[in-house]
Parts: C-alpha cells; structure tokens; sequence
C-alpha cells in the first residue's frame, strides 16, 4: 500500500470530508548511477560551498533567497516569513466548482494522488461525492496546497476511487507559436493507408504489456561487467531520416511490416481496407495509360514487312557470295 503523503479534508460546500493522499505513481528509472571519478571510481559528492566566505555549510544554515532584479541584492526570506503567507487552501481540498470532464486539456495534467478515506472517518460524505461526480460526467476544480504550495488541481473518479490530479496554471502553458507545418493537400488514397496503417497497430495492442527495455538493457551491461564479461550487443537499428520521396509506398511498407510482426491474420474482411486503399493507388489507377505499354512492346518484337524483305535480301546475298568463295 501507498505512503500517506497528505491530510485534509475535501471542502464541498458546507460538506467536509475527512480524507488522506497516497502517490500514485512511481518512477523507475531502472539502475540508479551514481556520479564518480573515472580514474579510481570514487564517488564524486557535491558540497553546500558559501562563495562569501569561501566553505562549506551546514544544511541548517540554508535559507531561501530572491535575486532583487532592480539593483541586484538578495532577499534572504526565513521559515517564519514565508509562515505568514495567506494559504487558504491549507490542509483543504477547497472545490471551486464542476466543469466537464473533457473541457480539461491533457497538456495541463501534472501528477496525480489517490484520495482515500481518512482513519476512523464516516463513508458515506466520500461515496456521496464520488457518485455524485460519477452521474454527472464532471470533475471537480479544486485548489490545494502540496509541499508548500498552492496548486491548481482536479477531482475526478477512476473506479471506486477518487483521484486528485493537480493540473498546470493556465499561465504555465505555453504558446506554441508558429510550430505548426504548413497545411498540406492530402489524397483520400493516402488518408486510406494511414488509416490501414492504424487498424494495423491496433490490433491485439497492449499498452500494459509495454515494458521498459532501456533500464533491463542497462542492468544486463552492469551485470555483464561486474562479473567481467563483454557486455550484450544490440543489432544496429536501420538506418532512418531523410525525405519521404514516396509517400504511399511508406505507408505500404509499414503496413506489410505491422502485419509481419504479429505473424499471419485472417483472410476476407480483416484485409479490405488495405486492398481497397493498394487498389485504389495501384499504377493502373493513377495512370490507366500505363495499361497500352504492354500492346506496344508486343508490337515492337514482330518486324515490319519491309523489315522482313530487307531480311530476306541480305540473307541471300551471303549466301551468292559463299557459293562464288568456294
């Protein structure tokens, strides 16, 4: 189970309900390195230096400090000034109101904590709420004040859970400015494929089953190395980049690719996409001229009658001329 990481309780109105916060989340960055001198190995530690004085500190002598921009001093700001600050959101998921689940923009999701029921605290304000946002198909806009400060945060539900997802300020986001390629005019064939190309990579995918390879191949080489061995080698990747010169005939490739890795599919209806989309882009039909050349290379191997005289000329004179030489 989890580790509390906070205590409060969720303000609805005149509805308080006793809650508590666990992570929900971890990062595995797999092997953790640790910095060290490559000569002899020894780790390589960084120390609190004080440039006025010119050596180290203590950590109890740390404080936090602003850079004034105006003439350049520094603000030294103590636990006690910064205790004084008007919060109030403290200890209090404070609801703001509802808005629906899908007016929230993805790019301002940040992290996010299971809400469970504080010790000893009745059920029945949490189910109410939980429900309540459930018929609904809203989340709940809060504020909340995590680490010190205050943060912008949605209640939404995910099973028989509530979850507390804080969520950027609509300042933190930025303008994407002209990042965008230009529009460019696209060929139904082509949207047809990439839809194939879809389906394709859809099938039987898993996004659970996805594992991270990087931290398993890094623990194989550290491995490898403690016990002095050559460490494993991966196949060198195809080389990529460059311009897309064939647009379709990509799309294609990658198809047939997608197809081959997860072996053999069932024959009919699974392949009509594809087929309609390769027939709909098949040189037949983007250049239906192209079907004359085979008449014309067929007519090309039968000589011409004067052809076929001239022929029978010059066969006869070789043979005149063998009768004269002997």
């Amino acid at each position: 189970m989890p580790q509390v990481t906070w205590k409060g309780n969720i303000s609805f109105g005149l509805v308080s309900v006793p809650v508590q916060l666990y992570s929900a989340t971890e990062s595995h960055s797999g092997p953790v390195l640790h910095q060290v001198h490559e000569k002899d190995g020894s780790r390589v530690r960084l120390k609190r230096f004080c440039e006025a004085e010119d050596k180290e500190i203590p950590y109890g002598e740390i404080s936090k400090g602003w850079q004034n921009p105006g003439d350049g001093s520094t603000v030294v700001l103590t636990d006690e000034d910064l205790s004084h600050l008007p919060v109030p959101s403290k200890r209090v998921i404070d609801v703001l109101g509802f808005v629906p689940a899908e007016q929230m923009d993805p790019l301002r999701w940040s992290t996010p904590y299971y809400v469970g029921l504080a010790d000893k605290a009745p059920a029945k304000p949490y189910v109410l709420l939980r429900e309540a946002l459930r018929e609904s198909g809203q989340v709940a806009v809060t504020k909340v004040t995590l680490r010190s400060r205050e943060s912008l945060a949605v209640l939404r539900v995910q099973g028989d859970l509530m979850v507390l997802q804080t969520v950027l300020w609509p300042d933190e986001i930025r303008e994407p400015g002209r990042i965008a390629p230009p529009d460019e005019q696209l060929r139904p064939q082509e949207l047809k494929m990439a839809r194939s190309l879809m389906d394709t990579l859809s099938e039987d995918f898993d996004p659970d089953a996805l594992r991270d390879e990087y931290a398993q191949a890094l623990q194989e080489v550290l491995e490898a190395k403690a016990e002095g061995v050559a460490p494993p080698e991966e196949p060198a990747e195809p080389g990529g980049g460059g311009q897309v010169i064939d647009l379709m005939e990509a799309l294609r490739s990658s198809v047939k690719a997608a197809k081959a890795s997860r072996g053999s599919r069932r024959k009919g209806e699974e392949g009509e996409p594809e087929a309609a989309a390769e027939q709909a882009e098949s040189p037949e039909a983007v250049a239906p001229a192209a079907k004359k050349a085979p008449a014309k290379r067929a007519a090309a191997k039968k000589p011409a009658p004067a052809k076929k005289a001239a022929a029978k000329k010059t066969t006869a004179a070789k043979k005149s001329a063998s009768r004269r030489a002997s």
